[in-house]
């Protein structure tokens, strides 16, 4: 059976306060903390669908919602404290809430795998109005955090390169998430696009200003340049972690395929970035031949050997043969020295 699709529906980043739990002992104090936070986000939400109307459809939260970011913990002490399991209860709560308030509910956050025990990765996430998972992204590229490029060769062999890049096909259209930094590499974006994807689901923490900052650049140019709509959602105060508390406080934002930022909110928690998506517009326009029709236009494989012989960051850096590497963190910075290093070598850089 076919899809019944939506042309027209309400998206909403919805900008909430992350309470982060760096300073919890253990997961016991940490897990409470997360609790309070989903009832939050759940009052939020019903607000919102209560002020917005029944039209509201898509809600993106804020990047790493739940914990926060590390902030000093090694890498096990992360994985127990910060990370989430994939059958744990805060995705128990997360699935009921799209369920209840009839809503697509995306966010993102840190969550362990089974199959790379001690490691965790930064996910994206989608829950359906049924309450169903239907989509699971994780961050590829992190200056701070382990990815699935740390553990490539075992990644594909388990999840395959379209586990990667996945795009989830639903009523309201085709989602794909971009996880907070990456919305700065147009690879990314344009590997979901081919696959299908007409809306980017941006969980950001990032810094809050009225003037243009390099990922309100970058969204736009995402949106236009894959004929994409953006839903992009900042958090306001992050508590926690010792920066200033509205540091990345507000400014999420939709952007249309055009590239046109169509709402904006201002800092604090809000609900006001919401904005109706015309997906019948989004699809009429990706199929007419015409200059700014840059989705069709673009030859990739005239690149492909380039790219494909670049190999400027090594892969499988947590792989030793079949054992896993569990890293301290200064292996990310090593990392990032090793692909300046070889750049160097390659006449990259001068």
């Amino acid at each position: 059976m076919g899809i019944n699709r939506l042309d027209r529906f309400v998206a909403l980043a919805l900008q909430v306060d992350c309470d982060g739990v760096h300073p919890d002992a253990d997961r016991e104090s940490a897990a409470r903390r997360m609790a309070a936070s989903l009832r939050r986000i759940d009052q939020a939400i019903g607000g919102a669908k209560r002020w917005i109307g029944q039209d509201l459809k898509l809600v993106v939260l804020p990047e790493y919602i739940l914990s926060g970011p590390p902030w000093g913990e090694t890498i096990p002490q992360w994985a127990d404290k910060g990370a989430l399991a994939p059958d744990g209860p805060e995705y128990e709560t997360l699935a009921a809430m799209a369920q209840k308030h009839g809503v697509f509910l995306a966010g993102n956050g840190y969550e362990t795998d089974r199959h790379f025990p001690g490691l965790y990765f930064q996910a994206c996430w989608a829950f359906s109005p049924t309450g169903q998972r239907v989509l699971t992204y994780r961050r590829l590229i992190s200056i701070f955090a382990p990815t699935p490029h740390d553990v490539w060769d075992k990644y594909l062999d388990i999840y395959g390169l379209d586990g990667v890049f996945p795009v989830a096909d639903t009523e309201i259209g085709r989602l794909a998430a971009i996880a907070s930094e990456e919305i700065l590499y147009p690879e990314i974006a344009r590997a979901h696009a081919i696959r299908g994807a007409e809306i980017f689901l941006h969980s950001t923490s990032e810094v809050a200003s009225p003037n243009l900052t390099i990922k309100q650049i970058a969204r736009r140019a995402r949106a236009l340049e894959n004929l994409a709509y953006v839903v992009s959602a900042n958090n306001a105060a992050l508590h926690g972690i010792d920066v200033p508390v509205d540091s990345s406080n507000g400014y999420s934002d939709i952007l249309d395929y055009h590239g046109n930022q169509m709402i904006l909110a201002g800092s604090g928690e809000s609900s006001v970035a919401n904005a109706f998506l015309d997906m019948a517009g989004l699809r009429a326009y990706r199929r007419r031949p015409a200059m700014s029709n840059m989705l069709s236009r673009q030859a990739l494989e005239m690149f492909a050997d380039s790219f494909a012989n670049a190999d400027l960051r090594r892969r499988n850096g947590l792989l030793k043969g079949d054992t896993l590497v569990i890293p301290d963190r200064a292996y990310f910075q090593q990392r990032q020295a090793d692909a300046i290093a070889r750049m160097v070598e390659r006449g990259v850089l001068v």
